[in-house]
C-alpha cells in the first residue's frame, strides 16, 4: 500500500510540475510578442544595473527601482520610463512577489523626471487622402510597386497597425462585386483572439482603389495561400515569407523621401500615420464615431478622438467664435 502511495504521489507531483510548467507558457504568451521581447530586454537591462550595483533585482525594493529610472532621467523618454516599471512589475508578479508600482517613492521619482526632463510626445502624422496619393504616386507596375501600394491603401482603408498588415494572409482575404473583406484573427485590442472582420469597398479612383491594388499585386506575385506582403528580392523574386512590422517603416520611410512627403513640427512619419489617417478622413466625412470605432477597433473613444482632435484643432477652435 506505501509503494502505491508512493507511486501516485510521484504521479501527482510530475503532473503538477507540467500543469505548472504549462501555466508559465500560458502565462507568457498572454502579451505579445513584440510587446514580450520589449519586456525582456526592460528586464534584463534592470537586473544587470542591480548586478553591477551590488543590489537585488528579485524582489527589488522600491528604493532599487526609483534609483533605476533616476539613471535613465536624462536618455530615456516617458513612454519608456513607464514601459520599463510595467516590465518589472511583470517579472515580479509571476515570480509571486508583491508588487505596487504606485509606491510613493516611485511614483514620486518619475514625476520628478518627467517634470524637469520630459518632453511633449511626438504624434504619428495623420496620413490622409493628400498624403496617400503622394505615396502611391511613387508605385509603379514593378512588383515592390505593386506590393507597397496595396500595402499602403489597404492599411490606410482598414486602418490597420502595422503587425497588422503584415499579418494578413491570403486566407483572410475575400474578394466580392462591392469590394473585399479582410479578417483580422488577432489584434492589438484583441489578444483574446475573438478576431474581427472589415469590409474594405472599392474605391471611386482607380489609382487609390484598395481592392484593385490588392488583386493587381496578388495576381502579380501568384500569392496563393500564405502571407500577402512579402520581401522581393533585387532579381524581382517574391519571397514565401512575411515582411517584418519594422518593414513597412522602412518602405514608408522610402516612398515619402520619393515623393518630398515629410512631417509637420512636432510629429514623426509612421505606419501608424495611415490608421490616424483613416480616422480623420473618416471624420471630415462625416462618419459616426460608433462607426468609425467599429472599423478602427478601438476600444476608448477617448484614444480615437484624440485622433480627430490633433487633426482638427484649428479647424474646430472655437477662437473661430470671437470675430478676429
Amino acid at each position: 500500500m506505501s509503494e502505491i502511495i508512493s507511486s501516485s504521489s510521484f504521479l501527482l507531483g510530475a503532473l503538477a510540475g507540467q500543469s505548472a510548467a504549462a501555466a508559465r507558457s500560458y502565462a507568457r504568451t498572454a502579451l505579445s510578442g513584440s510587446t514580450l521581447r520589449a519586456y525582456r530586454s526592460d528586464w534584463a537591462a534592470f537586473r544587470d544595473w542591480c548586478s553591477i550595483a551590488g543590489l537585488t533585482s528579485l524582489p527589488a525594493e522600491p528604493e532599487t527601482v526609483a534609483s533605476y529610472l533616476a539613471t535613465l532621467a536624462h536618455t530615456h523618454k516617458r513612454a519608456t520610463l513607464r514601459r520599463k516599471i510595467v516590465a518589472i512589475g511583470q517579472v515580479h508578479q509571476l515570480a509571486g512577489h508583491v508588487w505596487n508600482a504606485s509606491h510613493p517613492l516611485i511614483r514620486a521619482t518619475l514625476r520628478g523626471i518627467l517634470r524637469q526632463h520630459g518632453l511633449p510626445r511626438r504624434q504619428a502624422q495623420a496620413l490622409g487622402i493628400v498624403e496617400i496619393r503622394k505615396l502611391v504616386s511613387t508605385c509603379d507596375g514593378s512588383l515592390t510597386g505593386l506590393r507597397d501600394r496595396a500595402l499602403f491603401l489597404l492599411g490606410f482603408a482598414g486602418a490597420l497597425r502595422r503587425a497588422e498588415l503584415v499579418a494578413v494572409w491570403r486566407e483572410h482575404l475575400t474578394f466580392t462585386t462591392d469590394g473585399m473583406r479582410l479578417v483580422i484573427p488577432r489584434a492589438k485590442g484583441d489578444q483574446l483572439g475573438e478576431g474581427s472582420a472589415l469590409g474594405i469597398p472599392r474605391g471611386q479612383n482607380r489609382d487609390t482603389c484598395p481592392v484593385r491594388a490588392m488583386q493587381a499585386w496578388l495576381d502579380q506575385s501568384e500569392c496563393k495561400f500564405g502571407p500577402v506582403f512579402r520581401r522581393v528580392t533585387m532579381w524581382g523574386a517574391v519571397e514565401h515569407t512575411a515582411l517584418h512590422p519594422d518593414a513597412v517603416r522602412q518602405i514608408l520611410k522610402r516612398r515619402a523621401a520619393a515623393c518630398g512627403l515629410t512631417a509637420e513640427a512636432g510629429s514623426h512619419l509612421s505606419p501608424h500615420g495611415l490608421r490616424a489617417g483613416f480616422v480623420t478622413e473618416a471624420y471630415r466625412a462625416g462618419a459616426r464615431d460608433e462607426a468609425i470605432m467599429e472599423h478602427t477597433r478601438h476600444r476608448d473613444i477617448k484614444t480615437m478622438r484624440g485622433y480627430v482632435r490633433r487633426a482638427m484643432l484649428v479647424a474646430d477652435s472655437p477662437a473661430k467664435l470671437l470675430g478676429l
